[in-house]
């Protein structure tokens, strides 16, 4: 019986000093892996539009790339296309497409919209322009199609904003 009990102390023994520690390495391990969030799991990409002007003759579309850095760290890359459909002379009245693109970054808070725009123009009815820019720590990015004169600074048959990536919208993969 004495056998017996010291091969049963042994192998608890055993257990012990080999179950134990892979136990507890695993035990800690777990929530260590838990509590670690992967920014890349909040990067999102995808097709934005088509976004048209009131009637019609401008509209744009493309391709948003969202790539996290950290919980409020990322980089942006709006590209696409600006179509002139406006095929009226000039003299006509015909106009030129014209999208702006506004941002609202993370510092900013929700819808406080950054003053700045960046803005394509094109004149050239069938045809288009590229759209290709880059903005960095942005919670939000909204774009409006319109219309301008050839020569004009002032844009005329805006479309409503219309969003391209939000943030704050569960729909794009982010998670406050």
């Amino acid at each position: 019986m004495r056998r017996s009990i010291t091969l049963g102390l042994a192998a608890a023994t055993a257990v012990a000093a080999l179950g134990l520690p892979a136990l507890a390495t695993a035990a800690n391990a777990a929530p260590a892996s838990a509590a670690s969030h992967h920014y890349g799991d909040w990067d999102y990409d995808g097709r934005w539009g088509t976004y048209w002007s009131s009637n019609r003759l401008a509209k744009a579309n493309g391709y948003v790339d969202v790539d996290y850095k950290g919980k409020k760290s990322n980089r942006v890359h709006i590209t696409g296309k600006l179509y002139d459909n406006d095929y009226r002379t000039y003299r006509r009245g015909g106009k030129c497409a014209f999208v702006k693109f506004r941002v609202s970054y993370w510092d900013g808070g929700k819808n406080h919209w950054s003053s700045s725009y960046k803005t394509y123009k094109y004149c050239g009815a069938g045809g288009y322009k590229k759209i290709d820019f880059w903005r960095y720590d942005v919670a939000q990015v909204q774009a409006q199609v319109c219309q301008i004169g050839q020569f004009s600074n002032y844009p005329v048959k805006c479309g409503q904003w219309r969003t391209v990536y939000n943030a704050y919208d569960h729909h794009y993969g982010y998670h406050a």
